[in-house]
């Protein structure tokens, strides 16, 4: 129930599976295969992708570690966002692609959790989507050096507070890859 007026579909939302943003990720192969199954299922029920690409002075375009991984590869109709802030709305072209394609329910997966992610599920709930994140569709690289907590619990607290957010007409929900409702249904983490 998207506060967004005349946005009735689904858009899977992939942020920055690169292979240097994800190279040494938590669970890199498994979410990576997760996001993959994500994408084909999308793709059979005729709900658009939209691939989400960060750049910056360590991720420079047009080489190796800026490029999305080999295990995805985003089809020539489906849109490539490219970013230079931890939002994806932030400088870019995100919130026009999702008007043509009547977009008001996201599903997000990807990484950082603890940055890209984070700071996207926020910005498109802000912006009026119904936003959900999957559980077990996005990751990052370990920061404990930094004083982060270790990667599986950025993950989990993700998960539990992007459950209980709530915000008058928008939903905001959890659930895991294999039980997203591509059919615009409420999704609800069991």
């Amino acid at each position: 129930m998207t506060t967004l007026t005349n946005r009735p579909n689904t858009a899977l939302l992939v942020v920055d599976v690169q292979n240097d943003v994800v190279g040494a990720a938590y669970e890199r192969d498994a979410v990576v295969t997760r996001i993959r199954d994500l994408v084909e299922r999308a793709r059979t029920a005729g709900v658009p992708v939209v691939w989400v690409q960060h750049r910056d002075d360590e991720l420079v375009p047009d080489t190796d570690g800026w490029r999305i991984v080999p295990e995805l590869e985003p089809a020539p109709d489906e849109a490539v966002v490219h970013k230079e802030y931890g939002d994806a709305f932030e400088g870019t072209d995100l919130q026009a692609v999702l008007d043509r394609l009547g977009a008001g329910r996201l599903v997000v997966s990807g990484a950082e959790t603890d940055v890209c992610i984070r700071s996207t599920i926020h910005g498109a709930f802000t912006r009026g989507y119904d936003t959900t994140l999957v559980a077990d569709a996005h990751t990052a690289g370990d920061k404990t050096a930094w004083g982060a907590p270790p990667v599986d619990q950025v993950i989990a607290h993700t998960n539990l507070y992007w459950s209980f957010q709530g915000a008058p007409g928008r939903t905001a929900a959890v659930v895991d890859a294999a039980d997203v409702d591509f059919t615009g249904g409420a999704d609800a983490r069991p």
